[in-house]
């Protein structure tokens, strides 16, 4: 019997309703022992957000500080594969997801163990990925896998949709814009990788590390956003190590920095994004040879190929 560890951070509970539906197939079959755990900040961080708190995370999410999370139920099994579900918080992963993979737990289960990594997001997850990564490797995992679901509505209606869910609690759809949040559709789809991954297990190719997903359009980078994720990345780190250096997440000190980068924020937006879009259109039709490389090296190791989707939707 294969033994499957489970573990997911989720505010909004999207996430957890994902993975109920993509790992079915495997709670269906008896050769599997699936073990759940959730990863609980010891404070937890609230929902739906106020906009200073929410914008008081930023500098320990990208400087990847982690948060205190309640100690894991010791247990003594060895895992076949961990599938792990996370959020991006400001092109990071969120900071209870830090802290789990700088855990002792993470450690030790984790350590040469195949991973699976499921992401739920708005649209901008790449650098987030890139982190997770780097705290995988550093545990000596061994990432497989890569899923990513994003917001249902075009980079425009989410950039209204996704805020008002997460600072209103609201989701519903309104003024000819949609739904927040990943579409039904989408969710009930996911069903196919937990398909793929039993057939890997059964044919032992997690022993390989070999990817379990591949062929099912599991991820797709939008290479339009690479840039932008790029640019971001740099300025909330510049931003975070200069608002650490002077306040503590809490602090009224820490609103004052915060409304100054918010203004900062608008201004760039207002200012530089628009020349920014067209530059960056110029540079992919003069550099598409490289930008399609780095496409695909993000898409690794699932890859956005779909010659597999039939087969697997069909089951």
């Amino acid at each position: 019997m294969k033994k499957i560890l489970v573990i997911s951070y989720s505010q909004t509970g999207q996430l957890n309703k994902v993975l109920t539906q993509m790992i079915r197939p495997l709670e269906e079959q008896s050769c599997y022992e699936m073990v759940y755990r959730t990863i609980k900040p010891t404070k937890a961080y609230p929902f739906p957000w106020d906009f200073l708190t929410f914008m008081g995370v930023f500098p320990e999410a990208v400087a990847l500080e982690p948060c205190e999370i309640e100690p894991f139920e010791a247990d003594e099994n060895v895992y076949d594969v961990v599938i792990l579900a996370y959020q991006v918080w400001f092109l990071s992963p969120s900071i209870p997801t830090t802290a789990f993979l700088k855990s002792s737990y993470a450690k030790e289960k984790l350590a040469n163990t195949p991973v699976i990594t499921v992401i739920g997001c708005r649209n901008m997850w790449i650098m987030a990925q890139e982190k997770v990564k780097m705290l995988l490797n550093a545990i000596g995992a061994r990432l497989i896998d890569n899923i990513v679901l994003v917001d249902q509505g075009s980079s425009l209606a989410t950039f209204i949709t996704t805020p008002r869910w997460m600072l209103t609690g609201k989701k519903e759809a309104f003024w000819g814009f949609p739904k927040a949040g990943i579409s039904e559709e989408e969710i009930e789809r996911t069903s196919r990788f937990g398909r793929a991954i039993h057939q890997g297990l059964q044919n032992d190719e997690e022993k390989r590390f070999k990817p379990l997903c591949e062929g099912l359009g599991a991820v797709k980078v939008d290479e339009k956003l690479i840039r932008s994720e790029k640019i971001g990345t740099r300025s909330f780190t510049i931003w975070g190590k200069l608002i650490r250096a002077f306040s503590k997440q809490g602090e009224l000190k820490r609103h004052a920095f915060i409304w100054l980068y918010t203004l900062f924020l608008v201004a760039i937006i207002i200012t530089v994004v628009p020349l920014n879009m067209l530059i960056q259109t110029l540079y992919r039709k003069i550099n598409k040879t490289a930008v399609e490389k780095e496409k695909a090296f993000y898409e690794l190791p699932s890859g956005a190929n779909t010659d597999k989707l039939k087969e697997f939707l069909a089951s």
